[in-house]
């Protein structure tokens, strides 16, 4: 019987007094990752048995204004990718590709 591997991903924060975070940082060994800093992380979770999705949104409080906008931008441009290998909804992929770029032209944001 082949060995079970098992992969960790560990997200720290550290917060102020008043529980807001200051610091992020993650690790992902096998990703080539260790105590890389970050602003912001958006984590889901989804509860089979519930059937819900549960979410962990933080970011530093020195995180800038235009920086979440892009971020938020770019993580719903991966999640249309991300819905599209789950799925093969091409149709779907398309109006959440179409809101992305709506999303973007109304905040200006430079596109890549």
């Amino acid at each position: 019987m082949a060995k079970v591997h098992t992969s960790k991903i560990e997200l720290n924060v550290e917060l102020d007094e008043n529980r807001i975070p200051e610091k992020l940082n993650w690790t992902a060994e096998d990703g080539g990752v260790s105590n890389a800093e970050a602003k912001a992380i958006f984590l889901s979770v989804w509860d089979a048995k519930a059937q819900e999705s549960l979410r962990i949104d933080l970011w530093t409080k020195d995180m800038p204004v235009d920086e979440m906008k892009l971020f938020f931008h770019q993580t719903l441009t991966a999640m249309s990718d991300t819905f599209m290998r789950a799925t093969q909804d091409e149709k779907m992929t398309a109006t959440m590709k179409d809101f992305c770029a709506y999303f973007a032209e109304k905040l200006d944001l430079k596109q890549n």
